[in-house]
């Protein structure tokens, strides 16, 4: 008996360039797979998309994730800067900030991307301009920052943020919003004069994810469970996805996130440093919600927290009766969204 040989060729190899294909009936010549060709786009019309996503969500075993596609500038709806300060609409700016490091003393800012939009009470509207500049630190920049945040010395080099540009920018917003804006405040007063001035909020800190049926408050959790994915930890493309995020409607019986933000950004809240505190107190004062301060940039050197004015007289007797064991011999400030979350 003859041996029976086979052919094997790798269909990913060069050589399957010229690889016959069996002639199907109908067909009117023999046809090649063409590893050069470039793949068809646009097979499944965006109608016929939307109806398989529809089929395959209604299953229950599946959930689809859309790409974020960022909203149009309309840029000719900028509000007037010599509107009366309560018409509507505003405008508000969304920023994120890309860093050497987290110490906003030592580190520097090497990527900032803005997004203004115009918004009233309830709701934010259309988004009316786009910045988006890097700038090359005075070190470099690290391996660690790299893998962080995908930006290299070669992105960099050369590359300085308009100063000018980001004043003109921010100059007539009425809200500065960052997705926690304990870090990007600091770093952005450092970096341009007037954000010292702004109103901001912190879509961290003044929102209850939990309350509107999220798990998490990292923005690409939240991004992801609203049902898109993007580019992450990249300044701008963040910016566009917290827009996104902030214009969701509630799926809970909680207030829409943008109007919570809106709501406590309107609140006056006040931060008590409580000066003196005994020692054997501080685990006390950590295990409810009061931070340390080191006394850095003339702040008193003590444990504090900041609370709503509906909140305050209870805190109160709690440091007097818990802490004090007597009258409270604490510092208090008050703060609108002018002074919140500055270094």
């Amino acid at each position: 008996m003859g041996q029976n040989r086979s052919l094997q060729i790798d269909l990913f190899g060069p050589e399957s360039a010229s690889l016959p294909v069996p002639i199907r009936k109908g067909d009117a010549k023999p046809r090649r797979l063409d590893s050069t060709a470039k793949p068809k786009r646009g097979i499944l019309a965006s109608s016929d998309e939307e109806a398989l996503v529809r089929e395959l969500e209604e299953t229950g075993r599946y959930r689809v994730l859309r790409q974020l596609e960022p909203r149009p500038v309309k840029a000719d709806l900028w509000p007037s800067s010599d509107r009366s300060p309560s018409a509507w609409p505003r405008l508000g700016v969304i920023l994120d900030t890309e860093t050497t490091g987290l110490d906003h003393n030592s580190h520097e800012v090497i990527e900032l991307g803005m997004v203004a939009f115009t918004y009233d009470q309830t709701s934010i509207q259309d988004v009316v301009g786009v910045y988006s500049a890097l700038q090359q630190p005075s070190t470099p920049i690290t391996a660690e920052i790299t893998r962080i945040t995908g930006i290299t010395d070669e992105m960099v080099a050369g590359q300085r943020i308009d100063l000018g540009a980001v004043e003109n920018f921010i100059e007539t917003a009425d809200l500065v919003i960052a997705h926690n804006a304990r870090f990007d405040r600091p770093f952005c007063e450092k970096l341009a004069p007037g954000f010292d001035i702004k109103p901001w909020a912190c879509s961290v800190a003044e929102i209850d994810w939990v309350g509107l049926g999220f798990e998490g408050t990292k923005l690409g959790y939240l991004i992801g469970q609203s049902g898109f994915f993007h580019n992450g930890h990249r300044a701008i493309d963040d910016c566009h996805a917290l827009l996104e995020v902030l214009s969701q409607a509630s799926r809970t019986d909680a207030l829409p996130a943008f109007q919570q933000l809106i709501a406590s950004a309107e609140r006056t809240r006040l931060r008590i440093h409580a000066i003196g505190s005994p020692f054997h107190t501080k685990d006390v004062l950590k295990a409810r919600g009061y931070r340390w301060s080191d006394g850095m940039g003339g702040k008193p050197k003590c444990w504090w927290c900041e609370v709503g004015e509906d909140a305050f007289e209870e805190e109160l007797q709690f440091l007097e009766e818990e802490i004090y064991g007597g009258t409270m011999q604490g510092h208090i400030e008050r703060l609108t969204a002018c002074e919140r979350f500055k270094g």
